[in-house]
């Protein structure tokens, strides 16, 4: 597909409780490269396949959670566009200038009716893989300590408002829907997976009375095995596991998902279906979430954690 638009995830700024153990959790334990910090005290990482300079953002703060996700997008031109077109579905933005997040260009921001803030920026620095782009090598030995996550996959955001924000990112961002779980009445979306590419899902959001949580952020893993490593390191390092390991029967991705020290939740996560925009939705029932495999297919179970553990 041509991609015109909103490309992909590009970073997730985090709130942790105690910074170094959470730089010592995302670098020395899932593996992600530590780039450079800021005046501000920001830490910056990232994943081994990653070209862009970094893809999370590590902030010291009271409390845990997700400050802002921002979506790349193809160039300035797609960058002014889009800020028009939100302004006039009638969402303010804000301008925040290149270097404010350092090698990241301008970037404008804007909060969706679930609470939670976005961003949109066209440039980042490129400092490439580590495996050349002249007769590359397949991968980088230098970057592959730890769990050595390929990427910042997605989010899942839980807030209120869910019909208005799947409205704002289809009709807005020119996101698909790709999957979705209906709410105990059958009445409405409970759960939304939107996707800019072709993967299952680029953002997640589901409906939840109290605005501006984060369920988790995914990291893609190369394969099924990896995923399974990734567990056993969880488990040499006393890593609080939440679900796990399993394969969804929603997106049909295989998983695990555990606690940072902070108690941000993230995933480890192997993509298992590439949906074109031309294809229908799939739907889900609530009762499926649980009793048909939609959340935890090998044990099809509805774990409580899932519903009610956010920051």
């Amino acid at each position: 597909m041509a991609m015109t638009g909103v490309l992909r995830p590009g970073h997730a700024q985090l709130r942790v409780l105690n910074l170094e153990d959470g730089v010592r959790h995302y670098r020395d334990i899932m593996g992600l490269t530590e780039m450079t910090r800021d005046a501000q005290g920001r830490v910056y990482l990232k994943c081994r396949e990653e070209v862009d300079h970094h893809s999370i953002i590590l902030r010291e703060a009271d409390s845990a959670g997700l400050d802002f996700i921002g979506f790349k997008v193809l160039d300035e031109a797609t960058l002014e566009r889009l800020e028009r077109d939100l302004q006039a579905y009638g969402v303010e933005t804000s301008r925040l200038p290149a270097g404010e997040m350092l090698e990241t260009g301008t970037r404008v921001r804007f909060k969706v009716p679930s609470g939670h803030q976005f961003e949109l920026y066209a440039q980042k620095t490129q400092v490439g893989n580590g495996c050349g782009t002249l007769n590359p090598t397949p991968w980088n030995p230098a970057a592959t300590h730890g769990m050595a996550p390929l990427r910042f996959d997605h989010a899942l955001l839980y807030g209120p408002n869910l019909a208005e924000v799947h409205k704002l990112f289809v009709e807005v961002l020119g996101f698909n829907l790709v999957e979705r779980v209906l709410n105990p009445e059958g009445t409405a979306n409970l759960i939304v997976f939107l996707s800019c590419s072709i993967k299952s899902h680029d953002i997640a959001f589901a409906e939840y009375p109290e605005p501006g949580k984060l369920h988790h952020c995914s990291f893609l893993m190369e394969s099924w095995e990896d995923v399974l490593r990734a567990g056993d390191i969880m488990s040499m390092h006393k890593v609080p596991v939440d679900i796990g390991p399993t394969r969804h029967g929603v997106t049909r991705g295989r998983t695990i998902y555990a606690w940072d020290p902070s108690g941000n939740r993230f995933e480890t996560f192997k993509e298992d279906r590439q949906p074109y925009p031309d294809q229908e939705p799939l739907t889900w029932s609530f009762e499926a979430l649980g009793e048909g495999g939609g959340l935890d297919y090998i044990q099809r179970k509805l774990h409580e954690t899932f519903l009610t553990v956010l920051t």
